[in-house]
């Protein structure tokens, strides 16, 4: 190919996937362009507010009425802060049409979301995997835990996870560093209710933070976290893994990326002829003229929504209903995580009892709901997060100020505890995206349509959440237990997926077990939009192994002249 703007594979998405597809290309000698819709930004250099103490925050990191009153969906986001807001994509740039309510959160800058995320990253095990085919809530996924494991362990050890060894089946351990403790109240729990449910395992979550540096966070130039929680500021010692300290600049260090911000993908071009994807069109943010690249393989990782968006407005004579769509359902089957309840309650007693430090992470009850069998009258199940802690000052009348109120600032509270869910949802057809044939963005494309929504079997298992887990909370001695249906809007949970799942039948998905388009093999999608299932388990490790697993088999099948 001797077009200009010929590169061997193009990267859409510059977040946590899509920077794993840059890393892993670079490092084989092939020549990358990585296009990123938001701004450019460097690590360290464009993280303004990461050192800032709150009282050098106009706002004290609250939202001012304007910006609120401008960001209705971004502003529900637990991020979008005063300290955070430069990242975030505003939602006058983001229009879309929602026939169901739906938020729609989105990053603007290169690193994407994994600036923001929370940085949780459990394994999936076999119950997972199998779950469809066991279920039968959804189509098979052509892969096992056999073929991932790998993958884990290959992307655990360069972006560096936190957590303990704790043998447990339904969430299986990894290549980890040294894990945070439990506190103490946090090991009563445990101990209490693994001694009632003795099938019921608490574990220690892990998160992808640098705990002890090893050779390779430092040769990315990383370092220890800081356990300072202020993460979404960007990070300045690389304490956890984002793509802009960590996979972009160890692509970059190769000589063979190419990195393009505000650039948006407009649509895949398609060769008729030679039955293939010969490149993408792409519309400049700032002139909204267009261009086009060109590249053998293309990995698409612009997020689940936008992977969509981009496949849907992909036409032409052969896929009039967007590339690869010859089924009909390009995205369809849109999934996310059931976030919607929350318990709460208080712990007498331990008052000589107290934690140090700050941690980025909190102990878990893996799914322990329909692993083996079914046995509820919903499908699937939730895994529970939850953490003890104690608040630091008191509330007296007139201590509002002066001595009284830093006195009383020097008195511990009792211990609470809260807990969470986050539940499995099922893939459906009514849940779908789709594009609008009236109504256009700011660049002229067409709106995208969200129609994804809460179904029967979504609310089944939140009132089993809340059941299970007050009686689990009153067997560890908690009081005062209190239950929350949030009813939030899907989407807010930042974990939508699918839409162009894996499958092992081109009839009913749209990806092989190598994440290639069926009919179209030198398109990849390796983000969030691949997902046959969702899991119990934050997805961000998922992706980025299914990522490095997809780079790898497309770099071998480049040298063997099939791509």
């Amino acid at each position: 190919m001797n077009k200009p703007n010929t590169f061997d594979v193009i990267v859409v998405g510059s977040g946590l996937s899509g920077g794993w597809a840059a890393k892993e290309f670079c490092e084989n000698g092939l020549k990358t362009l990585v296009l990123e819709r938001g701004r450019s930004i460097k690590h360290i250099k464009d993280y303004p507010t990461t050192n800032l103490d709150p009282w050098e925050l106009k706002n004290v990191n609250n939202l001012s009425l304007e910006i609120k009153s401008n960001n209705p969906i971004a502003s529900k986001c637990y991020a979008f802060k005063e300290d955070t807001v430069h990242f975030f994509l505003k939602d006058s740039e983001q229009s879309y049409i929602q026939k169901k309510p739906f938020d729609w959160i989105r990053a603007d800058a290169v690193g994407g979301k994994s600036l923001l995320w929370a940085r949780q990253v459990q394994r999936w095990s076999d119950f997972d995997f199998e779950g469809p085919a066991r279920d039968g809530f959804a189509v098979d996924w052509p892969i096992r835990y056999k073929d991932i494991e790998y993958w884990y362990s290959y992307v655990e050890k360069f972006i560096g996870v936190s957590g303990h060894k704790e043998g447990n089946l339904y969430m299986p351990d990894g290549e980890f560093l040294p894990g945070y403790d439990m506190n103490f109240v946090e090991r009563v729990i445990k101990t209490k209710v693994e001694k009632k449910y003795p099938h019921r395992k608490i574990i220690q979550g892990r998160c992808a933070h640098i705990s002890e540096p090893k050779p390779i966070h430092i040769a990315q130039g990383r370092t220890q976290c800081q356990n300072r929680l202020l993460c979404q500021r960007g990070c300045p010692f690389g304490g956890y893994y984002s793509s802009l300290s960590s996979t972009l600049p160890w692509a970059e260090k190769t000589g063979n990326l190419t990195l393009k911000a505000d650039k948006i993908v407009e649509s895949i071009l398609y060769d008729e002829q030679n039955n293939k994807a010969i490149g993408v069109r792409v519309i400049d943010r700032a002139t909204k003229e267009t261009e086009e690249f060109y590249a053998r393989v293309i990995f698409l990782n612009a997020s689940t929504l936008a992977t969509n968006m981009i496949l849907l407005n992909s036409t032409s004579k052969r896929f009039p209903k967007g590339l690869g769509n010859d089924n009909g359902l390009l995205g369809k089957f849109i999934t996310f995580h059931n976030y919607m309840g929350s318990i709460w309650g208080s712990m007498e007693g331990y008052e000589d009892k107290y934690y140090y430090g700050k941690r980025p992470t909190q102990p878990i009850i893996p799914n322990f709901r329909n692993i083996h069998r079914q046995e509820t009258d919903f499908l699937r199940g939730y895994a529970a997060f939850f953490s003890a802690y104690r608040s630091r000052g008191i509330w007296t009348e007139g201590s509002q100020v002066g001595r009284t109120f830093k006195d009383n600032l020097s008195e511990l509270g009792g211990w609470g505890v809260g807990m969470m869910m986050q539940g499995e949802t099922i893939p459906s057809i009514d849940n779908y995206v789709a594009l609008s044939d009236t109504e256009k963005d700011a660049y002229g494309m067409p709106q995208l349509i969200t129609h994804v929504g809460y179904q029967e079997n979504d609310y089944k298992s939140l009132e089993d959440f809340l059941v299970q887990g007050s009686e689990m909370l009153e067997a560890a001695g908690v009081k005062n237990i209190g239950v929350n249906r949030s009813n939030q809007n899907p989407g807010l949970d930042i974990h939508e997926m699918g839409g162009v799942r894996m499958g092992t039948d081109s009839a009913t998905s749209l990806l092989n077990k190598w994440n290639q388009l069926h009919h179209c093999t030198n398109v990849f999608v390796t983000d969030g939009a691949a997902m046959t299932s969702t899991g119990t388990q934050n997805p961000s490790l998922t992706f980025m192994a299914l990522t490095a697993r997809a780079a790898n088999y497309a770099i071998d099948e480049m040298k063997k002249g099939n791509l």
